[in-house]
């Protein structure tokens, strides 16, 4: 390991100690020596390491994200660059030889103290995969071109991985269920609208198995980054879509909301997101999860995209315009977490300066668990009646979290489904009658997005906590907007606009609206 060429400017010696510690971090990386990493990097606020991901700050914020990824990527070191920056100072970049391929850069800024040698500051650069196997299942140059042509003219698609394409089989995140499916006989109608306005089809984006999370992490094909928090989940049940368009690669993710798949991956990565109006968005060719609560929508990088996606997709003669009013209800902004509670309050104060909210009201919804309850109950008895065949007959295939929520829904009685009915009917039109055609306003996430290390029981909690929020949209079909303008610490946290049936493509010149409000 340790027999790299080391090279120096003329005439400058080498720092004693310096090799031995690089190369002793190069050990312990290779091992996954979780202690012996954690004891050469400078302990502290200010110690920085950073990667195409982003930049992480302080020695815990590494630490965890160690703790999270399971492990670096195998190499070999092909040379050592080293500057003295004085006698306890030095600059070393190591050129790197992946044993999938390629060439990486390690930099990393060595200082001396009583403790020895210790990294302050480090960037690591990895050789680009062709395909990142957590955010795409088939990618293309297109994977499918464009069948006319219009305002997504110049857009590329990352399909959900819950829409046929010609041609191309339907996983829903699922690789058993992958290997016994065969190639759509045409397009989903969802992907037809956008072909035809001009956008073409990047490739196959991953999903949470199907689409039944809203953390974003498949057991399969792993879980995708989120580049706006560095060592956050992604969100999901739409990860891949959403990984997808805030990385670059894609323009336009088309996504399934049914409890919050596309407003949770848009709140944990900065995104614009659109759940429609449930049924306003022809499902033909979708797989689906809970059919009563499936909605299509789009996550983008930029307001006007996802204004143009919308267009091309719903029945404009049906949207309808908004009037300024809005609504807040404190028992279930009062779910989200105490820091996430702050920034809301701070947003409102300023759309209140800015005369945003000279029409105002509290509203109560109803009781915030019964709400959940109701949607939970109702959600997973579908789920179960779409899946529960299939789950049957394929044991094993499913990773734990999703297959006991499966194993859940399967007890469900008859009665107790029929009683949860009952009770959304009632819900349905008590949330319509209170906001009386007002724009709900709320965080669309009940945290920032939570750490890949996070437990299942932080993870869990995290989306009972989540889908408080969330299930109002669904309990009532209303369409809603996450619009990033929050957020906690320098972590985006969504904020949810959830207006009356079919006021989706009204709901985006308000969101716009409230983020020009806080530039």
């Amino acid at each position: 390991m340790t027999d790299a060429p080391v090279l120096l400017p003329e005439g400058a010696e080498l720092p004693d100690g310096l090799l031995a510690a690089f190369w002793e971090y190069e050990r312990a990386l290779m091992a996954n020596d979780l202690p012996a990493l954690d004891a050469l990097f400078a302990p502290g606020p200010d110690t920085l390491r950073g990667d195409a991901g982003g930049v992480l700050l302080g020695h815990d914020a590494i630490s965890a994200f160690r703790k999270g990824r399971g492990g670096s990527p195998q190499r070999t070191i092909l040379a050592v660059h080293v500057r003295p920056l004085g006698k306890d100072t030095a600059l070393v970049v190591a050129v790197t030889a992946p044993l999938s391929g390629g060439r990486g850069q390690q930099t990393q800024l060595w200082q001396r103290d009583a403790a020895g040698w210790l990294v302050h500051a480090a960037h690591v650069s990895l050789p680009a995969p062709a395909i990142t196997s957590t955010v795409w299942r088939t990618v293309g140059t297109p994977l499918v071109a464009p069948t006319g042509s219009g305002p997504l003219d110049g857009q590329t698609v990352a399909v959900k991985d819950l829409f046929a394409l010609e041609g191309h089989a339907v996983g829903g995140g699922v690789p058993a269920y992958l290997a016994e499916q065969g190639p759509s006989a045409r397009h989903a109608a969802a992907v037809r609208a956008l072909l035809g306005a001009g956008a073409a089809v990047q490739g196959i984006a991953q999903t949470d198995e199907f689409a039944y999370s809203i953390a974003g992490r498949n057991p399969h094909y792993g879980t995708p980054p989120n580049p706006a928090v560095v060592g956050g989940i992604p969100g999901g049940s739409s990860s891949g879509p959403a990984s997808a368009v805030a990385m670059g690669q894609a323009s336009i993710g088309l996504a399934t909301d049914t409890g919050g798949s596309i407003r949770v991956p848009a709140s944990y990565q900065g995104l614009w997101g659109l759940r429609t109006t449930h049924g306003a968005v022809d499902p033909d060719g979708l797989l689906a999860l809970a059919p009563s609560f499936d909605t299509v929508g789009w996550l983008t990088r930029e307001p006007r995209v996802l204004r143009a996606a919308a267009a091309a997709s719903l029945d404009g003669a049906r949207q309808l315009p908004l009037s300024p009013r809005f609504a807040i209800a404190p028992a279930v902004v009062g779910r989200a977490s105490p820091r996430v509670r702050e920034a809301f309050g701070a947003a409102m104060e300023v759309f209140e300066s800015s005369g945003l909210l000279t029409d105002l009201a509290e509203v109560e919804l109803g009781d915030v668990d019964e709400l959940f309850e109701t949607f939970r109950t109702i959600q997973g008895a579908e789920a179960w009646e779409t899946h529960g065949d299939w789950i049957d007959a394929h044991p094993g295939a499913l990773g734990a979290d999703i297959a006991a929520r499966f194993a859940w829904a399967s007890q469900l009685d008859p009665a107790t489904v029929a009683a949860a009915r009952v009770r959304r009917a009632a819900a349905r039109t008590h949330i319509e009658t209170a906001l009386d055609g007002r724009i709900l306003l709320l965080p669309s996430a009940s945290s920032t997005a939570p750490s890949t290390t996070a437990d299942a029981v932080q993870i869990e909690a995290t989306r009972a906590a989540t889908l408080r929020l969330t299930a109002i949209a669904g309990l009532a079909g209303f369409p809603a907007l996450s619009a990033p303008v929050l957020s906690v610490a320098g972590d985006p946290v969504g904020l949810c606009l959830v207006g009356p049936r079919h006021s989706d493509l009204a709901l985006i010149g308000v969101g716009e609206l409230f983020a020009a409000a806080m530039r």
